[in-house]
C-alpha cells in the first residue's frame, strides 16, 4: 500500500509520489524567531517530523529544508525595543528553536535563514519587475501585481474575483479575506535594519523570503511544502502566486497543513492564561517524551485537545512501552518459537504501516502497537513467550518508535538543562515541585539503573542479600521500582 495524503491544493486525499525518482524534496516553514516557541507551533514541527521520518522508513531519500525566519516586523520592533541588532535579538531564539526542538525528539532539517539569502531575494524581485509582474511603489517598496496572477485563490479556496487592483498591504500577517497587491520588498525607514542592494535599501518581506529559499534548496517544482493551517493565507497563496508567475511551473505538489490545537477546550491565547511554551511545560514537570507523544497521539488533521490530564496519560503510556520494552530484554525465555508471537508481531508491524500509510493516522498507529503489548503481557503470564519471539517483538517496538521517538529515557537529563536554563534566567519561581522530582527520578539513565541491577543479580547469586536490599532502597529512593520475579528482576519508573 503506498503512501496517501490530504493535499490541501486538491482538497482530497491522493497517493503521494515524489518527482524525481526515489527522492523526496520537502520544505517546512519553521520558526519566526521573536520568542520562545509555544505548543501550538511544536504541534506543526512534530507532524512534519512524523512524516519526514515516514519518508525514511518507507524507503525514500529526503531533502528536508526549514528556514528561519529571522527578519520580519515584529523581530525589528523588539530588536529596536532592546536596543540590539536584528542578528543578536534572533540568535537567542533561534538557539531555543534548535534545542527546544531536540529536546522533542524532532529530527533536524537542513535550517536556512532569511538574512544569508538576502542577494538571491533582491535579484527574484528584480526578476518579477522585468516580467511586470511586481512594480516599485514611491517610498522604493516593492509589490506584487495580484491581478497578474489569475489563479490567485486556488489554496485557500477564497474567491478574490472583487479584489481591488493597485490596492496595497504592506505588513507581513494579514487577516482580511480581500487580496491587495502584496509587498516582496520594503523600503529602508529610518533606525529599521535595512540591506543594501541593486534594488535598492531595505528588506524583503516575509513571503518572498519562503519562495526564494525554497526554490534554491529544492528547485523551481518540489514534491511537498509543510506549515500549519493558519499559513495557507495570505503565507502559502502569496508563495504559490509570485512563484508560478514567474516560474511557469507547479510550485509545490503537495501542500501539507496540520491543524491548530486547543488548551483545555479553548483557543489557546495569552489573555486566557492558557498559553504555553515547551519549556513551561517542561518546568511544571512533565516530560519531553510525553509532551511528544500527546502531540501525536491525534491525527495531524484532526484538531487536538491538549489537556493536562492527557499528558499524565502520555506519561502512563510511554512508561508502558517503556517498561514492556525491558521486560522483553531482560526476561529469561524458554527455548524455542511461538507462531502467535512470531505473527503479532510482523501483524503489527503491518497495522502501523497501514495506518500511518492512510493520511499518517497516529492514533491507529499508536493503538496497534497497544494492542502488541497487550497480547503479549497476557502471553507473559503462562509462558507464552519463547527466546526466539523476543528479536520480533522489539524490532516492532523499534518500527514506532522511529516514528513516534518516545522510548528513549533521556528525559532527565533534558529537564535537567531546562532547569538550568531557568535558574539562570531567573526563572527559579517556575520551576515547579514536580520537576524537582522528575529531575530526581529521571536523572539515571538506563544505562545507570541496569548496572545496578546487575550489581543486585551479583549480590543475589552470592546470596549477599543485604547488599541486594541496600541497591534496591538507592533505586527506589531515584523513584525506580524494583521487581523480583521467577523471571529475574525487572525494574520500572514511578
Amino acid at each position: 500500500m503506498a503512501l496517501r495524503l490530504y493535499n490541501t491544493m486538491s482538497s482530497r486525499i491522493e497517493e503521494f509520489h515524489p518527482l524525481r525518482d526515489n527522492e523526496v524534496r520537502m520544505y517546512a516553514c519553521g520558526p519566526t524567531v521573536y520568542d520562545y516557541g509555544h505548543i501550538g507551533n511544536f504541534r506543526t514541527f512534530v507532524a512534519v517530523d512524523l512524516l519526514y521520518r515516514y519518508f525514511r522508513q518507507s524507503g525514500y531519500g529526503v531533502r528536508y529544508v526549514m528556514n528561519i525566519t529571522d527578519v520580519d516586523d515584529k523581530i525589528i520592533r523588539n530588536a529596536a525595543r532592546d536596543g540590539v541588532s536584528v542578528q543578536q535579538y534572533t540568535a537567542r531564539y533561534e538557539k531555543a528553536f534548535v534545542e527546544d526542538a531536540a529536546m522533542i525528539n524532532i529530527e533536524p532539517p537542513k535550517l536556512v535563514r532569511a538574512t544569508e539569502n538576502i542577494p538571491q531575494m533582491a535579484e527574484f524581485v528584480s526578476r518579477l519587475v522585468e516580467k511586470r509582474l511586481a512594480y516599485r511603489a514611491d517610498d522604493g517598496s516593492y509589490y506584487f501585481r495580484i491581478a497578474k496572477f489569475p489563479e490567485y485563490g486556488k489554496l485557500s479556496k477564497k474567491d478574490f474575483k472583487g479584489m481591488l487592483d493597485g490596492a496595497r498591504v504592506d505588513v507581513d500577517e494579514y487577516d482580511k479575506d480581500s487580496a491587495r497587491d502584496f509587498a516582496l520588498w520594503k523600503a529602508a525607514k529610518p533606525d529599521e535594519a535595512s540591506w543594501d542592494t541593486p534594488i535598492g535599501a531595505g528588506r524583503p518581506g516575509w513571503h518572498l523570503e519562503c519562495s526564494v529559499m525554497s526554490m534554491q534548496e529544492l528547485g523551481e517544482s518540489f514534491d511537498l511544502h509543510a506549515g500549519g493551517e493558519d499559513l495557507v493565507f495570505p503565507h502559502h497563496e502569496n508563495e504559490i502566486a509570485q512563484s508560478e508567475s514567474l516560474t511557469g511551473k507547479p510550485f509545490a505538489h503537495f501542500w501539507f497543513h496540520a491543524r491548530f490545537l486547543l488548551v483545555e477546550g479553548e483557543k489557546m491565547s495569552k489573555s486566557s492564561g492558557n498559553f504555553f511554551t515547551l519549556r513551561d511545560l517542561v518546568l511544571k514537570g512533565h516530560k519531553p517524551s510525553s509532551i511528544r507523544y500527546l502531540l501525536t497521539s491525534v491525527p495531524y488533521r484532526n484538531q487536538l485537545n491538549f489537556t493536562f490530564d492527557g499528558l499524565k496519560q502520555a506519561a502512563v503510556s510511554v512508561e508502558r512501552l517503556r517498561n514492556f520494552r525491558l521486560r522483553l530484554s531482560a526476561g529469561n525465555f524458554p527455548a524455542g518459537a511461538t507462531p502467535e508471537m512470531q505473527s503479532l508481531a510482523s501483524e503489527t508491524v503491518d497495522r502501523m504501516r497501514a495506518a500511518l500509510d492512510d493520511d499518517l493516522n497516529t492514533a491507529q498507529a499508536q493503538g496497534a502497537i497497544f494492542e502488541m503489548v497487550r497480547q503479549s503481557n497476557a502471553a507473559f503470564d503462562t509462558d507464552g513467550i519463547k527466546q526466539d519471539d523476543v528479536a520480533p517483538l522489539l524490532a516492532a517496538l523499534a518500527k514506532f518508535d522511529e516514528i513516534f521517538a518516545v522510548l528513549d529515557d533521556d528525559d532527565g537529563p533534558k529537564m535537567k538543562r531546562v532547569f538550568e536554563w531557568a535558574s539562570g534566567e531567573g526563572r527559579e519561581k517556575d520551576i515547579s515541585n514536580e520537576l524537582h522530582e522528575a529531575i530526581q527520578s529521571g536523572a539515571q539513565s538506563d544505562a545507570d539503573i541496569e548496572e545496578k541491577i546487575a550489581q543486585m543479580k551479583a549480590a543475589r547469586a552470592a546470596r549477599d542479600f543485604k547488599a541486594s536490599d541496600v541497591l534496591r532502597a538507592e533505586l527506589a529512593e531515584a523513584g525506580i521500582i524494583v521487581e523480583i520475579t521467577k523471571d529475574g528482576i525487572r525494574w520500572r519508573r514511578k
